[in-house]
């Protein structure tokens, strides 16, 4: 029996009409601009990802890092790790990085379509909430890894929907290679592709009711590549990151309404309230008619999204990734048709409108931080040579500051002194079974594989003597330990004159250098 077809109604909300080609390309570009214009795209760990891809381009050769090692083994969540000293070769590492993060918005926003167009055979409304979602939480923040992966996925899935009717060898030696890729790109993107694939099959088995032995054979088509991958990964001393599961049941529902924008918790509860009350008001009218496994895709991913854990295996926000994965999946399995010409303008008007805003913010964010990173690159000039550098925060460090979501792209915009002073910074990502870098003897225990800056209250009771439960063990010698202190945040006068000597200041950052009581042994 061939796939399920939807019966579709030309001219309905956004055909495939040159006008609305035209407006989704003119989208496209607006919202590539946050990356196409910044040297260093405003992401909170972007700059994280950075200093590491230098870091990789300059081993084995004479200027290698002189804190770091590259240790590489079969982690999945290389990506970037793979590709970026590949394309390094002959551009600037900068550029190259950039060229990645380019590739996985392309990737999510056009793999997005792809599974309209295997499912429905229109272009209707996935590349419009694609576009949505590109600057949510887990993209706006610099998860970039796992961006390239979930566009893969969404290749994938498109590929299997295509390919579901057709011989078994093509479809499994096609499954093998999105799996193989996806095992190297980022873990949890390939649950992601597995579980869509599964519940597809489950709902093939239930409408199709094929033979016992169809079934076990397409299912075990879906699982055998993973396992074998998973299997070598065993056998080559491979890990799944460290261990770090945290369930935060509680603030499953305000989460949801935190995710649509990654630099405003005010426009992310907006936007996500108007959607949710039109997606409610349009199904009240029979607006939406799922299309093959389109009710259980949905169902499956709000379970999945309630049950999942917030982090897994020291993945953090996974519960939130299944949300947008939703987001980007779901539609193109949802036939659209507004009841009247009037909702139709309606909905187009929401849609676009969140659109717009998501976007606008994502650029204002953007030129906010032009002059703040180039401020502190010049600002690395003042550092001496293999100097170890701590990151403290201004205010109390809530990571991420749920306040203002705007100054989460400093955080980690201080690790950048590890490419360009050749420095030691702690935070800097280091997280054994997810990046392929490690700290050198001698300073491993000045390391933290993850982690934000430190709130200054914190480090002025360390530097006075006074004890503190909260002060990690990285920092309970911070004044000896290093060299240098960056505090990150909203500007704030030296917190310590008598030990903080400052070099250098931005809006939202200051560089001090520490004064020793005595000289280092």
């Amino acid at each position: 029996m061939p796939a399920e077809r939807p019966e579709l109604v030309p001219g309905r909300l956004w055909g495939t009409s040159p006008l609305t080609v035209a407006l989704f390309a003119l989208l496209f570009v607006i919202a590539l601009l946050p990356v196409l214009t910044m040297p260093i795209p405003a992401m909170v760990d972007y700059p994280n990802h950075l200093a590491r891809m230098h870091i990789l381009v300059r081993e084995g050769t004479p200027a290698a890092h002189p804190f770091y090692r590259v240790t590489w083994a079969l982690y999945p969540n290389l990506a970037m790790d793979l590709v970026v000293p590949l394309i390094a070769r002959v551009t600037s590492v900068e550029w190259a990085t950039r060229s990645f993060l380019l590739a996985s918005q392309i990737l999510t926003i056009t793999g997005a379509i792809a599974i309209e167009l295997a499912v429905k055979r229109r272009f209707q409304v996935s590349g419009f909430l694609a576009l949505l979602v590109l600057y949510s939480v887990p993209f706006a923040w610099g998860f970039v890894n796992f961006q390239f992966g979930l566009g893969l996925a969404l290749w994938g899935i498109a590929c299997w929907i295509v390919l579901q009717d057709r011989g078994w060898p093509l479809r499994l030696a096609l499954h093998t290679l999105f799996v193989g890729l996806l095992f190297g790109a980022h873990l949890f993107a390939l649950g992601l592709y597995g579980f869509t694939l599964g519940i597809h099959e489950l709902w093939r088995t239930r409408s199709r009711k094929p033979g016992l032995p169809t079934t076990m054979a397409r299912f075990l088509a879906l699982a055998l590549p993973a396992l074998v991958a998973f299997g070598i990964m065993h056998l080559s001393g491979g890990s799944v990151g460290q261990e770090g599961t945290a369930w935060n049941g509680p603030w499953k529902l305000v989460m949801f309404f935190t995710t649509l924008n990654g630099y405003s918790l005010w426009l992310s509860a907006a936007g996500t309230v108007f959607l949710v009350g039109l997606t409610l008001l349009l199904a009240l009218r029979g607006a939406f008619r799922a299309v093959q496994s389109g009710f259980w895709l949905a169902g499956s991913l709000t379970v999945l999204f309630v049950a999942l854990p917030t982090r897994l295996f020291d993945t953090a926000f996974v519960d939130l990734r299944v949300t947008v994965a939703a987001l980007l999946i779901v539609p193109g399995f949802i036939v659209v048709s507004p009841p009247s010409g009037a909702w139709e303008r309606i909905t187009a008007a929401v849609v676009l409108g969140v659109t717009l805003l998501n976007l606008a913010c994502a650029l204002a964010v953007a030129a906010t931080y032009r002059s703040e990173y180039a401020a502190l690159l010049i600002s690395f000039g003042q550092l001496k040579p293999n100097s170890r550098v701590l990151v403290g925060h201004s205010g109390s460090g809530e990571d991420p500051p749920l306040k203002d979501l705007s100054d989460y792209p400093i955080y980690n915009a201080a690790t950048l002194a590890v490419a360009y002073g050749d420095a030691f910074v702690p935070t800097l990502f280091t997280s054994i079974g997810k990046q392929p870098v490690t700290v050198i003897d001698g300073y491993r225990h000045l390391a933290v594989p993850y982690g934000g800056p430190m709130a200054m209250a914190i480090l002025r009771d360390i530097a006075e003597g006074r004890p503190n439960a909260d002060a990690p063990d990285y920092t309970r010698a911070w004044t000896e330990d290093f060299d240098y202190l960056y505090v990150v945040g909203p500007s704030a006068a030296n917190p310590m004159p008598g030990l903080l000597v400052p070099l250098a200041a931005s809006a939202r950052f200051a560089l001090y250098r520490i004064e020793r009581r005595r000289p280092r042994e």
